[in-house]
């Protein structure tokens, strides 16, 4: 397997000082026209802080948590067409690689926490999708939860994987051998996708993986790769192949922050590219059936058709009139899918994202004169009363600068272009994030915002 770092060869000092200086070293002696890898570029200097034009570093502190929260939240919100129903694999790493503790406590722990966060996340903003959970260990892919769209089923197969400990070598090949047959049966209408958390630096495979990649890309199955140690060059391979030539579908995470994000991000459903819909157009027809039953609850209990257990509440399929525990789900009996309304509704929320905020800035904020959060109605930072005289200008300009170049509003406040409503950071994050409405368009009655 081929290295995917060539930088790293010379840090062979025995003290953990001399690694980390001659990793200091090397990289100080690229090329000045060679690009960083971009999970280089997304290590944030933090500890680079400049004073304010007070002496104080509160409010540089101030506009880097503001930074970080718009970072997360900027992207593009142009309404395209997405597959809002998924049939996702998420392949986890239990070799014995995972055992290395540079993500606290372990690489291991860890992740099992962020996945069944991932879990929870991922049923929240696609109810109306299919998950499941292999691993690799020694050499092997194993089954963790079956598909399914019970997202206790897949937290409780992740809590008995806190038990075990990993062991031996991962095998991506086998690992993308297992989710082929486990997607081959899914429906043409849905997407179909696998998820790896790698943190091995190679990977056990008994026979080539570029046939399996090529299997990958005739079934149109696409793969994201998470590492959590180093770049490596098959796996930057069997993203772009998978993914029509996009390479940002293979990343590094650099500390438990980053990785969280980077987890967190793949709950947002994927772009449909032009092939994937021509493909559609071809093998499928152009409604899809779904029951929506209505709950019941039954004077004696009856055994339910998804789990066999005695429940006296469900709901019963609007086909064959079997009983399922829980809903959305799949019908054991007429293989129907079942919904509520109201799970169809919050996948929409996708296909027409909320538009981003502005930016406030101190001009804005006096012509405006708000005060408070329209959401939240906590207080705005004050507009500078001296902001039009020579000296509160320059005080202002200095205060603010270096606010700006980490990313966050001068004045902390965001406004919507639609309505004219101006919020917090905090509003901001919970509205784009949570409730996918403004609320100054929602009470004005106004659809522009969404």
């Amino acid at each position: 397997m081929a290295d995917s770092d060539h930088e790293y060869d010379d840090q062979s000092d025995e003290d953990g000082g001399g690694v980390r200086d001659g990793r200091r070293r090397t990289m100080a002696s690229r090329p000045k026209d060679r690009g960083q890898a971009r999970w280089e570029e997304a290590v944030n200097r933090n500890w680079e802080l400049q004073e304010g034009a007070d002496g104080s570093i509160e409010g540089v502190l101030g506009g880097l948590e503001e930074a970080g929260k718009r970072k997360r939240l900027l992207k593009d919100t142009t309404p395209l067409q997405r597959g809002i129903i998924r049939h996702t694999l998420l392949v986890l790493d239990l070799s014995s690689a995972m055992n290395e503790k540079d993500l606290r406590p372990t690489r291991h722990l860890l992740t099992i926490n962020y996945t069944i966060m991932f879990v929870r996340e991922f049923f929240e903003q696609n109810p109306i999708s299919q998950l499941g959970i292999l691993g690799m260990r020694e050499g092997l892919a194993i089954r963790v939860s079956d598909m399914s769209g019970n997202p206790n089923d897949h937290i409780t197969a992740l809590k008995h994987l806190r038990t075990t400990e990993p062991k031996g070598n991962p095998s991506l090949q086998n690992a993308l051998d297992m989710a082929r047959a486990a997607l081959h049966h899914t429906p043409s209408h849905g997407t179909r996708e696998v998820v790896i958390v790698l943190g091995a630096l190679l990977s056990s495979d008994p026979g080539d993986i570029h046939d399996t990649i090529k299997a990958c890309v005739r079934d149109r199955i696409r793969v994201r790769i998470i590492g959590l140690a180093a770049q490596m060059h098959i796996c930057a391979e069997i993203c772009r192949k998978t993914n029509g030539g996009d390479e940002t579908y293979y990343s590094v995470a650099v500390d438990e922050v980053d990785y969280r994000q980077q987890l967190m991000s793949i709950t947002i459903p994927p772009v449909l590219r032009a092939t994937d819909t021509e493909a559609q157009k071809q093998n499928q027809a152009a409604l899809l059936m779904m029951g929506f039953p209505s709950r019941i609850v039954e004077e004696k209990a009856t055994l339910c058709a998804c789990h066999g257990n005695l429940t006296r509440g469900g709901y019963l399929c609007s086909r064959c009139k079997a009983k399922v525990c829980n809903l959305p789900a799949t019908c054991p009996t007429c293989d129907l899918t079942l919904i509520l309304s109201t799970h169809l509704a919050r996948s929409y929320h996708h296909l027409f994202p909320l538009r981003n905020w502005v930016e406030v800035p101190w001009s804005r904020a006096r012509q405006k004169g708000s005060t408070q959060c329209f959401g939240c109605l906590s207080p705005f930072p004050a507009v500078p009363a001296h902001y039009d005289g020579v000296n509160g200008v320059e005080h202002n300009k200095a205060s603010a600068r270096t606010k700006r170049a980490e990313g966050a509003s001068e004045s902390s406040r965001y406004e919507c272009e639609a309505c004219g409503e101006q919020f917090c950071i905090d509003c901001d994050v919970t509205c784009h994030e949570v409730l996918h409405n403004c609320p100054g368009c929602q009470s004005r009655g106004q659809v522009g915002g969404g």
